[in-house]
């Protein structure tokens, strides 16, 4: 067996996370360019992993004239970070903060009548938009609500407690082609409710990047494209442009002889004399435990195995006998332009989605934008 080969982590040398404000750009005036009206840049998650301010500029500088959050610290974040279009929360816990809300100059949905009344005692003029459940049973006011809502939301426009913007709801199967048409004609029922309680949203919208891409007729007023921006296409319809680059050195290099197992309870056994190079990264930097057995690096040119269980810190590559070094540098995910796996690949080998990957980048890999 071979001597093991070390070396010592310089922070120019640490697992590294790139953004490409380029792809982000590129993916928002596609968008742009297909939306039958306005875009909306969803930077929840924080940005889904590509770093919220970073996102949300790009995209309002690439033509998407909204900004939409879960919750209202993403949206007072991305006030601060210079954006200076209508931004929208729509997560909010009761006792949502009106008063911050109405400082930034913030919009907050309304999905219940308890919301509504919590904003109301707050005694400071909001804009608001009507959350209504057009088919997922999870956010929004049930429909049998909506009636009494719109009643209210209107009292509270003409007593000044309120404006009312917008009406939205969520499409629940939208990769699924032709399963619009149930949350559609919801919101339709619903914004036709609002009108006959007097009330005149200006924005209607409900579709997000799958239905943006596949469903025109779910664009309503504006479209809310979040995994879009970042090059991520739910419907698998379209190639969007990845915007992220994940990279970790190699930290230790050792030959193995035939029959050596590899790492927690030896999942993986040699069958031949081979070279294995360390990674430091494992879970808890967002690399999946249930890849593993599954999993490739770009390594030195071309895809490399990753053999055993995927430890929360390390993750061991089998180079074979091609010349490896620490220092070296392995591509964990990027666009796929040179070979290398890409974010929909490590979802794949995991059995998740790609917005769980991005998302799951820990905090401990370093970020860089460019």
């Amino acid at each position: 067996m071979g001597a093991l080969v070390t070396s010592i982590r310089h922070a120019s040398a640490e697992p590294r996370l790139s953004v490409d404000p380029s792809a982000v750009a590129a993916n928002t005036r596609r968008f742009v360019e297909l939306a039958r009206g306005e875009v909306m840049a969803v930077v929840k998650a924080d940005g889904f992993g590509h770093g919220l301010g970073d996102v949300a500029r790009t995209a309002v500088a690439s033509g998407a004239t909204w900004v939409g959050v879960t919750s209202l610290a993403e949206a007072v974040a991305a006030r601060e970070s210079g954006v200076d279009v209508p931004i929208l929360s729509w997560l909010n816990p009761v006792d949502v903060d009106v008063h911050a809300a109405a400082r930034y100059g913030i919009d907050l949905t309304v999905p219940s009548l308890h919301h509504l009344a919590v904003i109301e005692q707050a005694a400071v003029p909001v804009r608001v938009h009507l959350q209504l459940d057009t088919g997922m049973a999870r956010d929004g006011a049930a429909p049998a609500t909506w009636l009494a809502l719109m009643s209210a939301a209107r009292r509270a426009e003409l007593a000044g407690k309120v404006s009312v913007v917008g009406v939205m709801g969520h499409l629940p199967c939208a990769d699924t082609p032709g399963a619009n048409g149930p949350g559609r004609r919801a919101l339709v029922q619903g914004v036709e409710m609002a009108r006959q309680a007097g009330l005149r949203p200006a924005v209607r919208h409900l579709a997000a990047t799958s239905a943006a891409l596949t469903d025109p007729g779910s664009h309503l007023d504006m479209i809310r494209i979040g995994a879009g921006l970042v090059g991520i296409d739910p419907s698998g319809t379209t190639r969007l442009r990845s915007a992220l680059r994940f990279t970790a050195p190699v930290v230790q290099v050792r030959r193995v002889d035939a029959g050596t197992g590899v790492g927690y309870g030896h999942s993986h056994v040699t069958e031949r004399a081979t070279t294995l190079a360390l990674l430091p990264v494992g879970y808890a930097d967002g690399v999946p435990r249930a890849a593993s057995g599954r999993a490739e690096v770009f390594l030195n040119g071309r895809r490399r195995p990753v053999v055993g269980v995927i430890s929360m810190d390390q993750a061991v590559v089998d180079v074979g006998d091609d010349p490896v070094t620490p220092g070296d540098e392995a591509v964990v995910f990027g666009p796929g332009d040179e070979g290398e796996p890409t974010v929909g690949d490590w979802a794949a080998w995991a059995g998740t989605i790609p917005h769980e990957i991005v998302t799951g980048i820990g905090a401990r890999v370093r970020r860089a934008v460019g």
